[in-house]
């Protein structure tokens, strides 16, 4: 059977287009549970794309657990299919509402990887810690927007808490997080005291997992989740109609599938 793809264009990220593609070819059955995937070279063919953007498009999907390798056959799609994304409305205040919810679920959940860090971590792992807030806190007075740096902060916190399970929930997160990141990093750059906070808020959690003291860190990072919400709701109009929307998108399109 086939796979007509069409070539993508410039506009999302390249290899994001083509994993969207792919990973609707699966969800909507034409691609079933132990199917191989087209060849790279048949997928750059009908994307008109690289090599390098076929890569990073599989290897999202391996990430989200769409699909997996098998040694020197190829790639093919997973017997056990993850739960498919929650729904959202998609609709103009839907963007502010996705983020929301988003910070929300991760509320729930850094708020517990928080607590484990803090009676789990190991020396190393604090390092590590340290080392993250330290390249946010540079990535920012630098002027860039600290995404990557942020999404690397709460990661260590939640390799320190040692349980994969958690890890690969953050992870299966991971490509709404990002955007929501995107969403709610672009907001605080706009405002000194908005980045204030989070650095504030940041070193809390820090603090409370180098002491030791799980239920501090728990509350830390609870609140850091909670005022990043009131953060989204105290964004000035304009930033929605700018930015917000735009950068919301990724979210909801994740969602309404």
């Amino acid at each position: 059977m086939s796979h007509h793809f069409t070539p993508v264009t410039s506009g999302a990220r390249l290899s994001d287009q083509v994993g969207e593609q792919l990973a609707a070819e699966i969800r909507q059955g034409r691609l079933l549970p132990g199917d191989k995937l087209p060849t790279e070279a048949r997928l750059v063919e009908q994307f008109a794309v690289s090599r390098t953007v076929v890569r990073e498009a599989v290897s999202r999907l391996k990430s989200l657990g769409l699909v997996e390798s098998r040694q020197g056959s190829g790639v093919f799609v997973s017997q056990q299919q993850p739960f498919a994304p929650l729904n959202f409305e998609a609709r103009h205040a839907a963007s502010k509402d996705a983020v929301v919810q988003m910070v929300e679920v991760r509320r729930a959940l850094e708020a517990e990887v928080a607590a484990l860090a803090a009676q789990r971590r190991s020396e190393s792992d604090l390092h590590a810690i340290r080392q993250a807030a330290k390249a946010l806190d540079t990535a920012v007075k630098e002027g860039g927007n600290g995404v990557a740096e942020d999404v690397k902060f709460h990661r260590a916190i939640a390799d320190a808490a040692c349980n994969p399970f958690l890890i690969q929930t953050l992870e299966y997160l991971g490509q709404f997080l990002h955007g929501a990141t995107q969403v709610t990093r672009a907001n605080e750059a706009r405002r000194v005291d908005f980045a204030a906070e989070v650095q504030t808020e940041h070193q809390a959690i820090l603090q409370a997992v180098e002491a030791g003291n799980p239920s501090a860190a728990r509350q830390a990072a609870a609140a850091h989740m909670g005022n990043a919400i009131v953060r989204i709701q105290q964004a000035d109009p304009t930033f929605w109609q700018q930015e917000g929307e735009r950068l919301a998108q990724p979210l909801i399109k994740g969602l309404r599938k």
